[in-house]
């Protein structure tokens, strides 16, 4: 049966990655982001492949932008049935630049140079209103559509740092931690009218994001890069296809049981203790 699933970041790597495998299962997708341009690309490669998609322009942190989307959506595709909460990221100025403190970093002078103490209070808030209002506002919206009725979802994008957070990404850990137990919450809290919540935690990926921090300019790996294949026991990175068979369960049916739930897909990362 087909539904209309809204994407909000799906302008990216991963979520366009979605969009176009629900697209093939014969659904109507919306492709938001917050870059027009993006957002209509991927639409058009779902429309030339002979699915059915509109690229709409929506910042996930202002109310006022995403019901203008849901209003094109709603007059273009129809009523909302799933909403992938995909729009993320991290912000440099959350970032510390060693993942260990040492006493001798308090005579670092170094320009650019961050311990703990010099992360600044905007980049944090940055990382977290991007990542967790940036998935609880576009529910606020789309979720209207869905209250009452058989068949709809959320579905929203954490990470391998809810369970553990990495070093050096304090921000960002901590607003993908919300992200998880705001899924708990949200799936609790609509159990009596219909709407399943459910969230996937991708391990490591390669993005537009994270690719100068772990790939050098030739394709090599990063130390950090490097780090993080060494801890992962399958020995690579994920690729976005590799999201897709979760989140096609997660939106069909087939979980009309499965509410409340995180499925890490981190080619064992979490499982490994590097010993």
């Amino acid at each position: 049966m087909s539904k209309v699933i809204v994407l909000t970041g799906a302008g990216g790597v991963l979520c366009s990655t979605l969009a176009m495998a629900l697209a093939k299962e014969g659904h109507k997708i919306a492709v938001l982001d917050l870059r027009k341009e993006a957002a209509d690309k991927v639409a058009e490669a779902i429309n030339a492949e002979g699915g059915t998609a509109i690229g709409v322009a929506a910042n996930v942190l202002e109310k006022e932008s995403l019901d203008l989307a849901k209003e094109v959506v709603n007059n273009q595709l129809g009523t909302c049935d799933i909403l992938v909460n995909g729009a993320g990221g991290n912000h440099p100025l959350g970032t510390t630049s060693n993942p260990f403190f040492q006493m001798e970093d308090l005579k670092n002078n170094s320009e650019g140079f961050k311990t703990f103490f010099d992360l600044d209070a905007k980049g944090i808030e940055f990382t977290f209103n991007l990542n967790f209002l940036g998935t609880l506002i576009p529910t606020q919206v789309f979720a209207t559509d869905m209250v009452g009725r058989e068949g709809c979802s959320i579905i929203n994008i954490s990470s391998m740092n809810a369970f553990t957070p990495l070093t050096k990404i304090p921000a960002y850990s901590g607003a993908k931690a919300a992200v998880s137990n705001f899924t708990q919450w949200l799936a609790v809290h609509f159990s009596k009218v219909g709407i399943r919540v459910n969230a996937i935690a991708p391990g490591f990926f390669l993005t537009d994001q994270n690719r100068s921090l772990l790939t050098n300019p030739d394709g090599s790996l990063t130390q950090r890069g490097q780090q993080i294949i060494d801890q992962t026991p399958m020995g690579r990175y994920g690729k976005p296809e590799d999201l897709i068979s979760s989140t096609l369960y997660l939106c069909d049916d087939a979980s009309a049981f499965v509410t409340g739930i995180v499925i890490p897909i981190d080619g064992g990362f979490a499982a490994y203790s590097g010993v």
